[in-house]
């Protein structure tokens, strides 16, 4: 699986100053344009940031071939400066699971967002307006992508949970927090990535729930259910989280 995406793919981390303008400009491809998820109006700039992206760690999938970028998502920190900062999904979600919260320790704790892929490589049409979504039939539609290239498309949203397991790896996460459309939290469930509902459904650019998950337990659940996800997820056991 791995193999296959990194022939036509490749996982950039978003370290210089221009490489992270090509994650906001991507943000506002998608999040303003493609899915009207938010107003263009408020993005003269063109490129989609908020406050925390000050610290966070920004991936980008780019396409070998035309050197276009796919997807991105990043990993919100804690703050250093201000360790109790609420994470946006503290602001914006009621969180109930007061007794696991309180287990955790917010050092080790970040959060997963801005997880986004852009229109031309979704999967399906009737998902042109969801974030992880993979439409081969508009790739075939244009021509842009060989059969082989098309046969990886699928694997990009877990390439983006592969770039979030390396930033936890490098920067000693070992709780992730995210908030999941009810089909995407099925989904993961179904391919061994059980994430655990820390409050209610909210309403939030669409129906979403808050949750969380252990990245130690996320890695030995793959492990143990579907190795070639395993091998992807933790780039051929690189980043295995084990004590």
């Amino acid at each position: 699986m791995i193999d296959a995406f990194n022939q036509y793919f490749e996982m950039v981390p978003a370290l210089s100053n221009e490489l992270k303008q090509e994650v906001f400009k991507l943000r506002y491809q998608v999040y303003c344009l493609e899915i009207a998820g938010y107003k263009p109006e408020d993005y003269p700039d063109k490129m989609e940031y908020d406050e925390y992206d000050q610290h966070a760690i920004h991936y980008l999938i780019r396409h070998r071939k035309s050197g276009d970028y796919a997807a991105t998502t990043r990993l919100i920190l804690p703050d250093l400066v201000f360790p109790e900062k609420p994470f946006p999904i503290e602001v914006n979600c009621k969180i109930d699971n007061i007794e696991l919260m309180q287990q955790i320790n917010r050092s080790n704790l970040a959060e997963a967002s801005r997880f986004c892929i852009s229109k031309a490589f979704k999967r399906r049409k009737n998902e042109s307006n969801t974030l992880v979504a993979i439409n081969e039939d508009y790739c075939e539609s244009q021509g842009y992508f060989s059969l082989l290239e098309r046969r990886a498309l699928p694997h990009m949203s877990f390439a983006l949970i592969t770039c979030l397991i390396r930033s936890c790896y490098e920067n000693n996460i070992e709780y992730l927090f995210g908030t999941l459309e009810p089909a995407w939290f099925r989904f993961l469930s179904s391919a061994g990535v059980h994430f655990i509902k820390i409050g209610p459904l909210l309403d939030f650019h669409g129906e979403r729930w808050p949750c969380i998950i252990k990245i130690e337990e996320l890695v030995e659940n793959i492990a143990n259910e579907n190795n070639q996800l395993w091998e992807m997820l933790t780039e051929k056991g690189d980043y295995k989280f084990f004590k």
